[in-house]
């Protein structure tokens, strides 16, 4: 399933889409509510802000080997978050990235996307979801953990880590979100 309806802890009504290359002009005001530690996290570099060039190439990507989950509110159709997918050349494994509005940490969005985005990886076939997230990202480094993920240093860049989940360790009821119509 590539769209879903889900409802967040505060009651927050929104929905999951795959990204468009429209959706670029939402980036603007979605980035005004994600603080620079926030983009370090994300993008392991210090940056102010995403240049047209990036969010440009963040929105055009091969579907046959990608996917992009973005998160609106229902209300307004703002732009929450959204969560990345890009198989390897094998098309065997896939590295995800994630990218919230900074106050919405905590509040369920990125535990249901990422959610949304291992589901679509399993029924897509691949057999593990990996990612790199820096040491000290604790509040990702323990969503993944709960999600199951394994957490490792990676050898070959200090102060990251590097998660895997092997697909078929996740049952499918693990990956139910809550939906609403």
């Amino acid at each position: 399933m590539l769209e879903r309806h889900i409802t967040l802890l505060d009651g927050e009504k929104v929905f999951l889409r795959p990204l468009r290359v429209e959706d670029a002009a939402l980036y603007g005001d979605f980035l005004k509510d994600v603080t620079h530690v926030d983009l370090r996290l994300r993008f392991f570099a210090a940056m102010r802000e995403l240049s047209p060039e990036m969010i440009d190439k963040l929105v055009h990507y091969d579907p046959a080997h990608a996917m992009a989950f973005i998160a609106l509110t229902e209300a307004d159709g703002r732009m929450l978050g959204v969560v990345r997918l890009h198989d390897d050349a094998c098309g065997e494994h896939g590295e995800f990235a994630i990218l919230l509005r900074s106050h919405l940490k905590g509040h369920g969005l990125g535990w249901l996307m990422m959610k949304h985005m291992i589901a679509y990886g399993k029924e897509h076939g691949l057999k593990s979801v990996r990612g790199q997230v820096l040491a000290e990202n604790s509040t990702m480094l323990q969503m993944c953990g709960e999600l199951g993920f394994h957490a490792n240093d990676d050898p070959d860049e200090r102060g990251v880590k590097l998660v895997d989940l092997p697909l078929d360790e996740v049952p499918a009821e693990a990956l139910a979100t809550p939906v609403h119509d």
